[in-house]
């Protein structure tokens, strides 16, 4: 069973392009009580395409785990109207492609390829049903 911490998310200085505020997220994911992911989500709140970037971490997050014991995936994440849309990107798209706490990044075809897609799947499902920043923001709701 997973469960999430959530955190108080974090505001930032203007976006660049649009002078919105940038929200960020992290978030601690357990699996069965034990430590198992971590996950970044940033997004701005006056780009009108609402368009969520995140990263999924996943592998050693125990007290004696280490970075290069884990694996992360670039996420980019938007509302579809039926269907939230999840797009796997390539780590240069990332924000936290050179974070190395949580991992190397993969590019998009070594991500669609590895064992733990599924895993970070699951993780984004949960994302989306639980995460109530996230959620509000890619309904177009006030975040």
């Amino acid at each position: 069973m997973l469960t999430i911490e959530f955190n108080d998310a974090s505001q930032t200085e203007p976006c660049e392009c649009c002078g919105g505020v940038t929200t960020s997220l992290t978030r601690f994911v357990y699996k069965d009580g034990d430590a198992h992911a971590i996950y970044y989500v940033r997004f701005v709140d006056n780009h009108e395409d609402r368009i969520a970037q995140a990263a999924v971490s996943l592998g050693e997050w125990g007290e004696s785990g280490n970075p290069s014991l884990r694996t992360s995936f670039a996420l980019q994440i938007r509302d579809g109207g039926e269907n939230y849309e999840i797009m796997v990107r390539d780590a240069g798209d990332s924000p936290w492609n050179d974070v190395e706490i949580i991992g190397a990044m993969l590019d998009r075809a070594e991500a669609l390829a590895h064992p733990w897609i599924d895993e970070v799947f699951h993780i984004t499902d949960h994302m989306l049903l639980e995460d109530e920043p996230l959620m509000a923001y890619l309904a177009d709701s006030s975040v």
